[in-house]
């Protein structure tokens, strides 16, 4: 099973046409996944932390100033008990691993999985981003491994770049600042 980085953006993304056919394209052409695990940069929390397992977790509107049809979105995916176990039992001796049963899936989760798998039928879980050290961040990924061969999507999910309060002309069609053109060809390279 591959994983993905998807640099999703904001909830009104799901008007794209472009971009929805793109990621439902995307998707149809991966395997079925058993599960999905999602890390997402909208949840930084240390030590690393496990969220909801239950069917239909809540959902957290992470954001604001949108239409208010955004903060009603829901997805019920099946809870994923049996991949939070395993997730916690692939972190080494000594690091902790902690349990916030009802923390919901954030936007960086729900909403690239609203137009992948809209029928809301594969377990999701999501965990926390539990450090911004990039050396840490590749050992949990080696930790991860194993998930793939296991059929299981990992998702790292994100905006390439973010910063609303820096954007000088908040229009779409604006030409991006130079900051963030030149990381998003940084990224593409």
């Amino acid at each position: 099973m591959p994983a993905l980085y998807l640099s999703h953006g904001a909830p009104p993304l799901v008007d794209s046409d472009l971009w929805v056919k793109q990621l439902r394209t995307w998707a149809a052409g991966l395997p079925r996944p058993t599960a999905i695990l999602v890390v997402s940069a909208h949840w930084e929390s240390a030590p690393l932390t496990i969220g909801s397992t239950t069917t239909g977790t809540p959902l957290v509107y992470d954001f604001g100033g949108f239409p208010r049809r955004f903060y009603e979105v829901t997805y019920a995916s099946p809870g994923a008990p049996d991949l939070a176990r395993r997730v916690a039992m692939l972190m080494p001796d000594g690091e902790p691993v902690v349990q916030q049963p009802h923390r919901g899936l954030d936007h960086g989760a729900y909403v690239p999985l609203t137009v992948m798998y809209p029928d809301a039928d594969v377990p999701v879980l999501q965990i926390s981003l539990p450090s911004l050290d990039p050396q840490r961040l590749l050992l949990l990924g080696e930790r991860l491994r194993p998930l793939r061969d296991e059929g299981v999507l990992i998702v790292g999910s994100g905006f390439t770049t973010h910063g609303l309060p820096f954007l000088r002309d908040p229009r779409p069609e604006a030409p991006a600042p130079g900051w963030s053109a030149e990381f998003d060809q940084w990224t593409g390279e």
